[in-house]
């Protein structure tokens, strides 16, 4: 059996978020991921299936396995799923969340100040296209979604 994809949903107007979904499907070689926007609709159509936490949608959420991960969290088993080094920092995992989420929080809080933002959610290019989320992708999930 084919190993089933996670799924990244990532703030689509964030600037930094939306490199860090570059830098994460430039080293994400074995296609581990599907990466949406948290504020397409079928995203949140996914998401409605899974107990998330509504007012963190404008963030980081990882799916995997049928589990929703947040932010360092989420990040650090990103991080193990990409090729050279980084899968390393998982070893952070160790840490108790009190003392991981408060850096990601401050991060979190300050993004769009620090970084800017977009005014619509990003489009994947034509070559990104099987690694974003969408209708022709899902199965590659195992996420059954109603017709």
């Amino acid at each position: 059996m084919k190993d089933l994809k996670s799924i990244i949903f990532f703030d689509g107007i964030c600037n930094l978020c939306n490199a860090s979904i570059d830098f994460v499907m430039q080293r994400d070689n074995k296609a581990h991921f599907l990466v949406g926007a948290l504020q397409e609709d079928f995203s949140k159509e996914i998401l409605s299936k899974y107990e998330v936490k509504e007012d963190y949608l404008d963030s980081l959420v990882l799916l995997e396995d049928g589990e929703i991960y947040y932010k360092s969290t989420a990040a650090l088993k990103i991080a193990k799923h990409l090729s050279g080094l980084w899968p390393a920092l998982y070893l952070l995992i160790v840490l108790p969340k009190f003392l991981r989420d408060p850096i990601y929080n401050w991060i979190g809080s300050n993004r769009y100040r620090w970084f800017g933002k977009k005014s619509t959610c990003r489009l994947p290019t034509p070559a990104e296209k099987a690694k974003f989320l969408s209708r022709e992708t899902i199965d590659q999930t195992g996420i059954k979604m109603d017709s």
